[in-house]
């Protein structure tokens, strides 16, 4: 049904909300599972739980406002979902798949922190303070959720995966030893050059002082004949 007012809307974007927790309810365990770090395993593990109470906390919503509690199919969590399924069966076991569950994992949080921040906007201009009180608890667990997720990228996943396809990690020492041959090459090219220059320069230098020899060589023999010239007369 299309909305007609602010109110529907409002309700519309409940019970996406509501479906949309219900599917990653079901997927926070698997990833939890998939997962090789400890602290993200955890991570996963305690939003799961958290996001059971969310649950229970939208159908609260719902009854505080006089509708009935269902949902409505979440199509950004539905993608979300199915690319954390796809990465978890076609990305090895490791950091990279580690790396590549807390992407998915963020994607979540974004999408649910733009909607509960709407839904308490929305509950706020229509009068329903005890609903907007319920979502803003929500809103703040999953900012908190991405913060978490955040901190275990930066601090150990990321870089795992950035060493698991053979580079050494230490400030870029794989980069740097690239940066270094290719300044070792440019010198070199350099050099080359120079050495043409200077060739090509001697050659130049070779070349004007034979034509001024010749030069000179006219002069003299000019200056003989006029002397034999003067000795005939």
């Amino acid at each position: 049904m299309a909305a007609k007012s602010l109110r529907d809307l409002f309700i519309e974007e409940l019970r996406d909300a509501y479906d949309g927790e219900k599917r990653l309810l079901k997927a926070l365990p698997r990833m939890a599972r998939a997962a090789t770090n400890e602290e993200l395993q955890n991570a996963f593990t305690r939003h799961a739980k958290e996001t059971d109470r969310q649950v229970a906390r939208l159908e609260k919503v719902f009854r505080a406002i006089g509708e009935s509690v269902r949902g409505k199919k979440c199509d950004g969590i539905i993608g979300i979902v199915e690319e954390a399924k796809a990465a978890i069966d076609e990305i090895e076991e490791g950091a990279v798949l580690d790396a590549a569950l807390i992407a998915g994992g963020q994607r979540a949080e974004h999408y649910e922190i733009a909607a509960y921040g709407t839904l308490a906007q929305f509950a706020d201009l229509l009068g329903e303070h005890g609903a907007k009180d319920l979502l803003g608890q929500t809103l703040q667990e999953e900012k908190a959720a991405d913060e978490k997720l955040s901190s275990i990228a930066m601090s150990d996943v990321n870089r795992r995966a950035l060493t698991s396809d053979g580079e050494e990690w230490g400030g870029g020492t794989g980069i740097a030893r690239g940066l270094q041959g290719g300044m070792r090459r440019v010198a070199e090219a350099m050099g080359m050059a120079n050495d043409r220059g200077e060739r090509s320069g001697g050659e130049s230098v070779a070349r004007g002082g034979k034509r001024s020899a010749k030069r000179s060589g006219g002069g003299s023999s000019r200056a003989r004949g006029g002397a034999r010239a003067a000795k005939r007369r």
